[in-house]
This record gives C-alpha cells, sequence and structure tokens, in this order.
C-alpha cells in the first residue's frame, strides 16, 4: 500500500492529476481533428461531388482504423500485463505479435480493395463521378493502408511502457504531413501534378508511411523493454494471439459501430441528395473538434479511476467522476455555442453552395443540442472501462448508434423533410443517457459505494 501512496495516481490533487494525464492526449486528438477538417475543407475545392465521395468513403476508412486500434488496445493490456510480472519472454512475443499481425491486417483490407471495393462504393451511389471518386480514393488509402496499421501499433507499443509523449509524435508528425501535402497534391503546387481527390488519399497515406517509420525509430531507439526479432515476427503463436484478440475483439467491435451507422446514414441521407450526404460528412469532420478532446479526457481518466480502485480511495474515484463530467460538458457546451451561433460561417470553409446552407445550418444547429447530452455518456462510458465493464460501454454504443440512431432516422425520413432527420442524434443521445445512468447506478452500488465501508 505504500507503493500506492507514492505513486502521483493516489497522491496528486485530482483536478491537476486528470489534466497532467489527459492534456498531451487531448492535444493529440485536436491535431488529429485538424487532419480530418483540413482534408475536407481542400476536397471540397475541387466540388461538393468529391466532398461527397470522400463522405462515402470514410465509413471503410473508420473500419481500418478500427481494426487497427482495436487489436492495439489488445497488445496494450498484454504487453502491459506482462511487464508488470515481469514475463519478459511474453511481452516480447506479444511485441513481436503485434508487428505480425499488423501486416496481417493490411493484407486483409488490401485484398478488401481488389476483391469488394467496387460494390461497397454503388451500394450507396449510382452517380458515375462520385463512383469514380470514392474508388480512386479508397483505392490507393486501402492499398497503402500498410501505414496506418503499423503507426498505431507503435504507438501501442509507445504507449504500452508509458513512453505516452513519444507515441503522441509519431501521430503528429503523420498528421501535419497529411496538412502540409494535402493543397501541394489535390492543386499541383510547386511542380508536383495535380492529383485531385487522388492527391488527398496520397497524402494520408503518406503521413501515415512516415508516422510509421518515426514509429519505428523511437521504438528501436527507446523502448528497451521489448525486443523485435524477425524470427519470432515470421513465427505465429496462436496462444498470443488468441491473448491479444481476447481484450481487442471488443474494442474492435466498439470503434467498428461507427463505420455501419455512418454507411447506413449515408444510405438514408442520398435518397434526398449528395449535399445532404455531404453535409452529414462535414458535421462528422467538425463535431471531432469537440469530440476528440473529451475521448483524449477519458483516455486520462481510465488509469486513475482504475488505480484509485486498486487502492480503494473512494474520495478520489468520486472527485475523478465529478471533475471529468464538468470538464466534458464545457467543452460540449462550447461546441453547442459555436455551431448554434456561426454554422454558415464553418459550413463556408468547405466551399458551402446555397443548398448546402439551406441544409446544413439547420444540420449544425438540431445536432448540436445533443452535445452536452453525449458528454455525459461518454464520461461514464469511461467509468465502464475502467472498472472492467466494456460490455456496459460496448451496449451503450451500440444502442445509440444503430438500435436507436439509424431507425429513428429512417422513421424521421419518411417524413420528407431532411432537416426532420437531424433530431434523431437528440433521440439517440437521451436514449444513451438513459442507458448511462441506468448502469452506472448499478455499477455505483456494487463497486464503488461499497469501498466507503472498506475504507
Amino acid at each position: 500500500m505504500t507503493e500506492l501512496k507514492e505513486n502521483k495516481m493516489g497522491t496528486m490533487p485530482v483536478k491537476s492529476l486528470i489534466l497532467n494525464m489527459s492534456l498531451p492526449m487531448m492535444a493529440s486528438m485536436l491535431v488529429q481533428a485538424l487532419y480530418n477538417v483540413v482534408d475536407s475543407i481542400f476536397v471540397a475545392q475541387i466540388s461538393e461531388k468529391a466532398l461527397t465521395a470522400v463522405t462515402l468513403a470514410f465509413p471503410m476508412q473508420n473500419l481500418m482504423t478500427s481494426v487497427a486500434a482495436g487489436t492495439g488496445v489488445g497488445i496494450n493490456a498484454l504487453l502491459s500485463r506482462s511487464l508488470g510480472e515481469r514475463n519478459y519472454e511474453r511481452s516480447d512475443k506479444a511485441a513481436n505479435m503485434a508487428v505480425f499481425l499488423s501486416f496481417i491486417n493490411y493484407i486483409v483490407f488490401f485484398l478488401v480493395d481488389i476483391l469488394a471495393i467496387r460494390a461497397y462504393a454503388a451500394s450507396q451511389t449510382k452517380n458515375v463521378l462520385i463512383f469514380n471518386y470514392c474508388v480512386s480514393y479508397l483505392n490507393i488509402v486501402m492499398s497503402v493502408s500498410i501505414g496506418i496499421f503499423f503507426e498505431i501499433t507503435f504507438e501501442r507499443l509507445l504507449q504500452s511502457t508509458g513512453r505516452t509523449i513519444l507515441s503522441m509524435y509519431s501521430q503528429i508528425l503523420g498528421a501535419l504531413t497529411n496538412i502540409i501535402l494535402d493543397p501541394i497534391m489535390i492543386f499541383g503546387l510547386f511542380g508536383f501534378p495535380k492529383l485531385g481527390v487522388q492527391g488527398a488519399a496520397y497524402a494520408t497515406v503518406i503521413g501515415q508511411c512516415l508516422g510509421a517509420v518515426l514509429g519505428l525509430i523511437l521504438n528501436l531507439k527507446f523502448n528497451k523493454e521489448i525486443h523485435f526479432s524477425l524470427k519470432e515476427m515470421l513465427t505465429p503463436d496462436a496462444e498470443i494471439i488468441g491473448k491479444i484478440y481476447y481484450v481487442g475483439v471488443p474494442s474492435i467491435l466498439m470503434m467498428s459501430i461507427g463505420s455501419v451507422m455512418t454507411y447506413l446514414m449515408n444510405l438514408i441521407l442520398m435518397t434526398f441528395s449528395e449535399t445532404a450526404t455531404a453535409v452529414f460528412g462535414i458535421y462528422f469532420k467538425l463535431q471531432s473538434f469537440f469530440f476528440m478532446p473529451v475521448f483524449g479526457l477519458n483516455n486520462g481518466v481510465i488509469p486513475v479511476l482504475a488505480f484509485n480502485y486498486g487502492a480503494e480511495n473512494k474520495e478520489r474515484i468520486d472527485n475523478t467522476i465529478k471533475f471529468s463530467l464538468k470538464l466534458a460538458f464545457t467543452f460540449m457546451v462550447t461546441g453547442t455555442l459555436v455551431f448554434e451561433f456561426i454554422p454558415g460561417l464553418l459550413l463556408n470553409m468547405f466551399n458551402a453552395s446555397g443548398e448546402m446552407l439551406s441544409i446544413g445550418i439547420p444540420a449544425l444547429r438540431i445536432i448540436a443540442l445533443s452535445f452536452p447530452i453525449a458528454s455525459i455518456g461518454i464520461v461514464l462510458g469511461s467509468v465502464f472501462q475502467a472498472f472492467s465493464k466494456s460490455f456496459y460501454s460496448l451496449f451503450v454504443s451500440l444502442g445509440r448508434q444503430i438500435i436507436v440512431l439509424i431507425p429513428a432516422a429512417y422513421l424521421l425520413s419518411l417524413t420528407g423533410r431532411v432537416n426532420n432527420v437531424w433530431w434523431s442524434f437528440l433521440i439517440a443521445e437521451l436514449f444513451s443517457l438513459l442507458l448511462s445512468v441506468i448502469f452506472f447506478r448499478r455499477l455505483y452500488r456494487t463497486d464503488i459505494k461499497p469501498l466507503e465501508r472498506e475504507s
């Protein structure tokens, strides 16, 4: 117990601790959000159809990221636990299998690109130009997706050994490279050929590959706890792979729900117009400026809650939850105010047409009403994960994005007014809040409240 009390997670003032743990991750998430927005701003300068095509491509991109990040969660858990147990043979195997799995995941999506991507694009649009834009964009980001898989894996290996600052560097390099190369490769600046939508795809994969290379260098130079071996990488270990995916598959499923939701929402909105779909794509990129920092906050809160649960310190658990809720709520209220007061200015960054403004301004204002409600559900989701109740988070996420949102959006679309569809987001968040509070009350009663008697 002495060792626990000496750790900063058991002694540092809660507010300072949460900011100390979360700010680097929040900064990293903001850079990622900036890259997402800037990427779409430049694509929008080509045409609205190009922006629509990239919106249709997003679910597949998000699926790749979900598989990479979910696998990374499993790698992180096994590697950290093995190091804590001083089982260095297993930690090395986990690191080498991480590299092996990154390559296998890349091969899987490379084959999906060859075999299914034209059918995927055709299922969402009949417009030939949008179809061609979507296919050409995905052909590049999927055939060179080796960058995203290795970038995320090397980041997770650094995080597993506590080098969270180093893990930021590769992500920031990738995002900044993308932001710099976007205008150069899309519009043909400085002697480069003008590549249009394909230029945006090339900028993305180049950034990811550079991030992966830096991640490898940082691991080789600073991550002395793990040792890479080409022989071990080429020798699959079924037991290690099973342990990685035992933890990783639920995370992959939870993150992949977003891909399913955006795909189905695209289908609903395309029944109205391509512009409505483009508006949804713009919203999705803009909301990341407020959602991403809250997800970064969550990443910092989870270890604080888990540590103090192990230390049986109910007071610090309560203070952590309260402060996190207030901070997340403040972020989201700010997002709501921005969307309510300057929606036109936001949309005009994407070269908005008159039709886009007529659809987009009400869309941003209606959906933004759900932001403060969402903040509560997101923070409570971090509580569920910290107390090993990840299935609560999975169920809430499934309910919010699939079970409620999509049916509500479809039913509202039957009114024939696209602006009615946006209310489905508020309906889904209210359902999510109700479910989250029910689960939290149960968890508090069974896991947190008893600590009061034990302390």
